[in-house]
């Protein structure tokens, strides 16, 4: 991900979610160096983009989003896997996720993929009426 991806990062964003991150919010992690990727054709059409912070050991992914159109076809996957490896290669010995519990088919994907729950956030998420809990989720990388 690059600074010229954000419009069309924040404007799929804005698709996928009720309450979705700014583009500064965006901006902020490319500048404070997170891992930030975008997933795209070869026409550069934007399919998806994946956020991960690692420090001390540890990886957090922070956002993953696939287009709603182009769900359910192995691309959460793909950017997963990418993630995945790039937490081994920087060493890290774990790896964690928060996601609400409204999201089935993401913590579908995070089950069948070895991630098991550690936790909840009390009123992590901006929701409709108030808030929502987010579910935290962890798996080992050694």
């Amino acid at each position: 991900m690059e600074v010229a991806d954000l419009d069309a990062v924040a404007q799929l964003e804005a698709r996928s979610y009720e309450f979705p991150w700014t583009l500064g919010i965006f901006r902020d992690c490319l500048r404070v160096g997170y891992v930030c990727c975008t997933l795209e054709s070869e026409q550069a059409v934007l399919y998806g983009y994946c956020i991960m912070a690692i420090a001390a050991g540890e990886a957090h992914i922070l956002n993953l989003c696939v287009a709603p159109d182009l769900r359910r076809l192995g691309l959460g996957q793909r950017l997963l896997d990418h993630l995945l490896g790039l937490a081994r290669q920087s060493k890290c010995r774990k790896i964690f996720l928060e996601v609400r519990p409204s999201n089935q088919p993401a913590i579908g994907l995070y089950q069948a993929n070895d991630f098991r729950r550690i936790g909840i956030r009390r009123e992590y998420y901006l929701a409709r009426e108030g808030k929502e809990d987010a579910i935290v989720l962890s798996r080992a990388l050694a």
